[in-house]
């Protein structure tokens, strides 16, 4: 049995945080948790299946198991030890507390603004019962929905979001990629500047306290009379090695019929054709030019320059609006209406002049070096030599994220796109997004790049829906 006095609390969890993530019995610290019945019934129905949420479900139903195993079910009653199961090369920090599950029967008083015997409303009223039971101890319920978190206060329950998997407190502290420097910025360090060329490409060391907050790769600007577009290339300590970037808004520097149209657009090009950089990701809002610029950069490197076997394209399926249900062919017709971004843009990069039969070889070339892949079929995969293109990005988990660029071999560079103002997925939010993951996991490494796409250049009937609507 539970103490009736301590400093520990009691978090009973839901089991929609359970599904979230498999190894949040472990999140707690020192703390206890408790799970009712309910929840290992739920969690029974979520079992069977090959989606991410069934995975989690089996995940969470083999902790459990081996929490118990070795004759530890006889401390049932008082508290499975949560410590030592979870080595699976997991920073997180392990827990102290203990495993209680629903054993004895509570009294049913719900009350009475509460009625019926929903799951939820099971789980709140264990929470009231333990609540009385033991006094002396906080109690508190975890929940990802939000309409059991707001029943759960208005009956005067302390409820929360599961927040360990929070990448940022604020997603305004996400990293953008780049940093304006100061308008002293040439004066100041006149002195302290070497500059060289290398193979047609122009270099400066700076040094200044200010450098120890750059990251690799990061995009600086300077506006005005000494206008300066550098991108990080080195840092220790105080110094850091900066390169010129190429001026793709010049037409003489298209990429593949391509001009960049702001500060942005051009950085994003200067990584996206970068051959050092094996990740990059994208973000903007709609119509700031991510496919466009990534699928000109990646038939440039293909069919140009040789550089990738082939472009591969995919996305998460999540549909904004009713499921239009199951879809015949093969794993590429299936995904067609998944990928109208992709169309709407090779029209733009095709536009040939040889006419109708120019437009249709050119089709034909596209297609033999363009696939559509699900992410549904990703595990145990590996890519070569292959230019890979993640979009809606923001709808992924982190552990599917993780799932997908592991798949990357030697010769494959992965571009991940997204807007994490548009989320889709249920229970993902712009600070726990697998795409806000990355790129705050990525920032620090020599081989990735990150921009943030501000201006929208779709079109004015575009730009003024998007400021207005």
């Amino acid at each position: 049995m539970m103490e009736k006095e301590s400093t520990r609390r009691i978090f009973v969890l839901d089991t929609n945080v359970l599904m979230h993530d498999p190894t949040c019995i472990f999140r707690f610290h020192e703390h206890d948790i408790f799970l009712p019945m309910i929840v290992l019934e739920e969690l029974d129905k979520g079992k069977k299946g090959m989606s991410e949420v069934a995975r989690n479900v089996r995940q969470v139903s083999r902790f459990l198991d081996e929490l118990m195993s070795g004759g530890r079910e006889k401390e049932i009653e008082t508290g499975l030890p949560l410590g030592g199961v979870l080595n699976n090369g997991d920073n997180g920090e392990m827990s102290g507390g203990r495993l209680f599950f629903e054993t004895q029967l509570f009294s049913d008083d719900l009350p009475a603004n509460l009625p019926g015997k929903t799951p939820d409303n099971n789980i709140l009223g264990t929470a009231l019962a333990l609540q009385k039971e033991y006094p002396g101890r906080s109690v508190t319920v975890v929940s990802k929905d939000i309409n059991l978190r707001i029943k759960g206060s208005v009956i005067g329950l302390h409820v929360e979001d599961y927040s360990n998997d929070r990448v940022l407190e604020d997603v305004n502290l996400l990293y953008r990629g780049e940093q304006e420097l100061p308008g002293d910025f040439w004066e100041s360090r006149e002195k302290e500047i070497d500059s060289w060329q290398a193979e047609g490409r122009t270099f400066y060391r700076v040094t200044g306290h200010d450098i120890s907050d750059w990251y690799p790769n990061q995009c600086l600007y300077l506006e005005g009379e000494n206008a300066l577009n550098a991108i990080v290339r080195e840092r220790q300590g105080d110094s850091a090695v900066i390169e010129l970037v190429n001026d793709y808004s010049n037409p003489r520097h298209s990429v593949w019929g391509i001009n960049a149209r702001n500060r942005e657009q051009n950085f994003a090009l200067n990584m996206l054709m970068d051959p050092e950089l094996d990740f990059v990701s994208l973000l903007g809002a709609a119509g700031t030019g991510k496919t466009l610029l990534t699928l000109a950069a990646g038939l440039t490197q293909t069919l140009e320059q040789n550089r990738y076997k082939e472009i591969i394209m995919t996305r998460v399926t999540v549909p904004v609006g009713e499921d239009i249900g199951f879809l015949p062919g093969t794993e590429e017709e299936k995904m067609t209406p998944w990928m109208g971004a992709l169309m709407d843009n090779l029209e733009v990069l095709t536009q040939s002049e040889g006419g109708d039969w120019g437009r249709a070889v050119t089709d034909d070339l596209l297609r033999s070096r363009i696939r559509v892949r699900s992410l549904n079929f990703m595990r145990g995969r590996t890519f070569l030599n292959k230019y890979i293109i993640l979009d809606e990005a923001q709808n992924l988990t982190p552990k599917q994220m993780k799932t997908l660029i592991t798949r990357a071999g030697p010769g494959t560079k992965i571009v991940c796109l997204g807007n994490i103002g548009q989320i889709d997925t249920p229970y993902l939010t712009e600070t726990t997004s697998g795409l806000t993951y990355v790129v705050d996991r990525f920032k620090e490494w020599q081989h990735s790049g990150h921009i943030t796409l501000l201006r929208g250049e779709r079109s004015r009937l575009a730009d003024f829906a998007s400021d207005e609507l």
